[in-house]
């Protein structure tokens, strides 16, 4: 039986194989990828993982895999891929492909290439998904759009181009501070590298609806297990070492603790009333 709010400190193949099928609404992670990340030398079977996430999944429910691609002797790996690939193996489907952009990505000498400053963020869905809430933004548009798309009665014949729209979703390519402005939890940053909390808090609030189940698998520094825990979901997750575990645990301790007696303090007032 798996106990919300709690930290697994073990492999996340383990942690899965304990859990009921269809059971996870949405999973959000990084794994510890082509040795671009000191993950205290641990690494993963990604087919494994995948399969496993699938099994466990509720139907609509979706995984975002946050992964990059490390470049040896100028050619580039390729592994997020690779790992898409994998996912969909499992039975997944590749929903969407975003971008997480880098407003501050570390300064580096990429020889004959751009700056690297982007990651593949991955929604792998099982089935279409149920929830979708998205982050809009009001535009002002008093006549309506006009679409350039050729359809087979001419221009111009779809739906949204008779009606001025008040709000547009975001685009798929989400930019994100990094470093030490993408968390005011010093403790955090003990941890190789961190999710920014606003990545995590985007995506857990378009995917999921509260009281949810949120599932981390490489659970790190705990940014998801925070933010969850503030946006009122349930969660858990996996962590294979210990070191990391320890500063999840000292990092999540207050705001496990506050919202607990926020909870507390509540149920007192309307037991009083």
């Amino acid at each position: 039986m798996i106990e919300f709010q709690r930290i697994y400190n073990e492999n996340c193949v383990k942690t899965l194989s304990r859990i009921d099928d269809e059971s996870i609404d949405m999973t959000i992670a990084s794994p510890p990828y082509d040795d671009l990340r000191d993950y205290n030398g641990y690494h993963f079977p990604v087919e494994e993982i995948a399969s496993n996430l699938f099994a466990k999944t509720k139907q609509g429910g979706v995984v975002i895999w946050v992964v990059g691609d490390r470049t040896v002797n100028g050619d580039e790996t390729l592994s997020s891929f690779k790992h898409a690939f994998a996912f969909k193996d499992a039975g997944f489907r590749v929903h969407d492909t975003m971008i997480y952009a880098k407003n501050n990505p570390i300064p580096s000498d990429c020889g004959k290439r751009y700056r690297q400053a982007f990651e593949y963020m991955f929604c792998f869905s099982k089935e279409t998904p149920k929830t979708f809430n998205p982050i809009t933004l009001p535009i002002r548009q008093e006549k309506a759009f006009r679409s350039f798309r050729i359809t087979k009665v001419g221009r111009n014949d779809l739906a949204h181009d008779h009606v001025a729209p008040k709000e547009r979703k975001l685009n798929n390519i989400f930019y994100y501070n990094v470093g030490t402005s993408s968390s005011k939890d010093k403790v955090a940053f003990e941890h190789p590298a961190i999710f920014p909390e606003k990545l995590v808090e985007d995506q857990i609030l378009t995917w999921t609806n509260e009281g949810d189940v949120v599932y981390d698998c490489f659970m790190g520094s705990g940014t998801t297990a925070k933010v969850a825990e503030l946006l009122g979901r349930r969660w858990f997750g996996s962590e294979i070492s210990s070191e990391y575990v320890e500063i999840a645990s000292r990092r999540l301790a207050s705001y496990v603790t506050k919202k607990s007696s926020t909870r507390a303090a509540t149920k007192r007032k309307v037991a009083a009333s």
